[in-house]
């Protein structure tokens, strides 16, 4: 692979185990400098997907946003390596630290978030070969109605009633949203994916966003939800059936105050805000557990359980918390 790379003689390859382990990840070291090098997993390894997302980062890069640098290949001078029915992609290798949860850190990736927006702004949509999101979405509709059911592979009974509940939530904060005219909300390039593991920062500030497979078109208020939602979400535990029900309020304002530093809401966005959070956890958990009645190697049913209440717990506290979006 790294033949069709002009990047000089190979002095070091280390394996990376993080991420998604159905794309291998290499950190290279060679004469003319250090890279990583990413095989696209299946499922976002469709050419003009990938074409996508490399026309997103290079536009970004050209407007001096921080994104890992493109290394085209020797011969055909493309950013996109096509080899034994796998696609690949060669990026300069960045320094920095993962997120340490600090506020400044927090308030800083939701400021980026915001300018990712505006430097996509104008960015031409015809070419996109990805639309829509996880709001109000029929795929999410159809994978909790199967999960657990008697017709799949692996009936649960209790996989199946958890996720008739959130079947029922999810359509609740659709509606509501809805209401708040989110089909008149113009449509950009989103991140779609916007979470701290994709970031490297230095000194509490970012300086790499990573991943790109996600890039698609849609609401630029579902990617700040989003992003609100995972630098807000509270683990800790081993597993994650046991994580608690609430979120991190302060940095969830936190992200929202980064946001709001360079673009303005409406108010009816920012009513959304919390719907969408609900919207978007249940849409991230069922899709997976869907197909294979787990997560990861977690029982489905525990996760969703796990998913009810955090979006419960928004649901209970949801004055207090559209009182602080809202300020």
């Amino acid at each position: 692979m790294l033949s069709h790379y002009d990047i000089g003689v190979i002095h070091q390859l280390t394996p990376v185990s993080a991420g998604n382990k159905r794309a291998p990840k290499v950190v290279v070291i060679s004469e003319k400098g250090k890279y990583f090098l990413k095989r696209r997993p299946k499922g976002k390894n469709d050419e003009h997907r990938v074409a996508f997302a490399h026309a997103v980062q290079t536009h970004l890069a050209q407007k001096s946003f921080p994104v890992t640098k493109l290394i085209k290949t020797r011969d055909q001078h493309t950013t996109i390596l096509q080899l034994n029915h796998h696609i690949y992609e060669l990026f300069q290798f960045v320094t920095g630290v993962r997120y340490d949860g600090s506020a400044e850190a927090t308030i800083d990736a939701g400021r980026h978030l915001a300018w990712f927006h505006l430097h996509l702004a104008d960015f031409h949509l015809d070419s996109s070969p990805m639309r829509g999101s996880f709001h109000d979405s029929s795929a999410v509709r159809r994978h909790l109605k199967a999960a657990g059911s008697e017709k799949t592979a692996r009936p649960d009974k209790n996989l199946h009633h958890v996720a008739a509940i959130l079947m029922t939530i999810y359509n609740q904060s659709s509606v509501r949203v809805n209401e708040l005219g989110f089909d008149s909300w113009p449509k950009q390039v989103v991140h779609g994916d916007w979470h701290p593991g994709n970031m490297l920062f230095h000194n509490a500030s970012l300086v790499a966003v990573l991943d790109f497979e996600s890039t698609r078109v849609g609401s630029a208020v579902t990617d700040l939800a989003n992003g609100m939602l995972q630098f807000s979400i509270v683990g800790g535990r081993p597993n994650p059936a046991n994580w608690p029900a609430y979120l991190d309020q302060a940095r969830l304002i936190q992200f929202l105050n980064g946001y709001r530093d360079a673009v303005k809401l409406k108010q009816s966005q920012l009513k959304s805000l919390l719907d969408l959070m609900v919207e978007t956890m249940i849409a991230e958990a069922i899709l997976p557990i869907a197909a294979t009645s787990f997560f990861g190697t977690l029982s489905g049913a525990d996760f969703l359980k796990m998913i009810r209440r955090k979006v419960e717990w928004i649901n209970k506290n949801r004055t207090k918390l559209a009182d602080a979006i809202l300020a």
